[in-house]
């Protein structure tokens, strides 16, 4: 029995909320760490995660150095949310044998679409023996795994409904800010196509394939949530007639008729945040979780799955192809 390598790729808000995790494993040994901002590399991976105490591990802006000299078997990636943006990171991983638990919101379903990158990306890890994973709270737990859990105990399933409302003043400045938090209604509209929460279809993609849907139609909606009095949060102040965040809504199709729908609430303010699953079908199911804060939670969702992604076939990799994930914190049996 021993413990299980694993490296740091990426060390944002997330990835040092992943680190910080994974040090309090016990069944884990931090050995690298890699990311490119100025101010962190050649400093202390302790003193990166907010630590009085230094680790002996360096943060390095070399990933090849660094998965040569520490030759971790996972790699927790945290670092972009675009497959083609990626990937130059996630093919030296795979390149030095390594498994990837990746928080790109592209890769907990790459699958749909015609991109190269990604038959090339499961093509090498196929060849390298090595499981590539995307995964986090959202895509990879709230509104897929979840859901297609809850549809265990379903002898039939007609219609997936999952609701999510998360309160974004309670997030990390980048996420306020990719949710248009203080802008103009004009700015959000300008800026439609980029903003807001990826992942979504995504999401509605994992859910249908683990029910062994084949969708052939798609509806997605973008909608601002306006102030309608002022407020702050953090550091942003957030006048009447601005945006607070958005209301995003996608729906999958067979045959015309509507067989699942993912509504997403993310704004700052929003009350009563929740995630809730219902199901139509026999029986009909309903789930409701509280305290699925996206943040902590996505660290908590990475971490959970190193022992699982060890396990997984080679390749690129979903939520619904691993084993359970629990939070394992056992040395592993070889």
């Amino acid at each position: 029995m021993s413990s299980i390598r694993v490296a740091l790729f990426g060390l944002g808000p997330i990835g040092i909320g992943v680190g910080k995790v994974a040090l309090s494993r016990p069944n884990l040994e931090v050995v690298g760490a890699v990311d490119i901002a100025p101010q962190l590399v050649g400093r202390d991976l302790g003193r990166c995660l907010g630590s009085d105490r230094d680790l002996g591990i360096e943060v390095t802006a070399d990933a090849h150095a660094m998965l040569t000299e520490a030759r971790p078997e996972v790699v927790l990636h945290c670092t972009q949310s675009s497959v083609e943006k990626v990937a130059p990171q996630i093919r030296v991983i795979i390149q030095h044998g390594a498994r990837v638990v990746s928080t790109c919101e592209e890769l907990a379903f790459p699958w749909h679409g015609e991109r190269p990158v990604v038959k090339e990306l499961d093509g090498l890890a196929r060849e390298k023996g090595v499981a590539v994973l995307g995964t986090g709270i959202n895509p990879g737990y709230a509104m897929d795994t979840v859901p297609l859990m809850l549809s265990a105990a379903a002898q039939r399933v007609d219609h997936v409904s999952v609701w999510r409302v998360q309160d974004a003043g309670l997030r990390r400045l980048p996420l306020m800010l990719k949710v248009g938090v203080g802008i103009t209604v004009e700015e959000f509209e300008i800026r439609r196509a980029t903003i807001g929460h990826i992942g979504l279809p995504e999401s509605l993609r994992l859910v249908a394939d683990g029910l062994g849907w084949t969708l052939d139609g798609t509806e997605r909606t973008l909608e601002p949530v306006i102030a309608d009095a002022p407020a702050k949060f953090g550091d942003i102040s957030v006048e009447p007639g601005r945006v607070l965040g958005v209301h995003e809504n996608i729906r999958g199709f067979i045959s015309d008729v509507e067989r699942i729908v993912l509504d997403l609430r993310m704004y700052a303010g929003a009350p009563d945040p929740h995630d809730a699953t219902e199901i139509k079908g026999v029986p009909d199911l309903r789930v409701r979780i509280d305290g699925l804060h996206g943040d902590v939670c996505t660290a908590a969702v990475a971490v959970n799955c190193v022992t699982a992604v060890l396990r997984a076939r080679p390749g690129l990799v979903t939520m619904r192809d691993l084993p359970l994930v629990s939070a394992y914190t056992k040395d592993l049996e070889r």
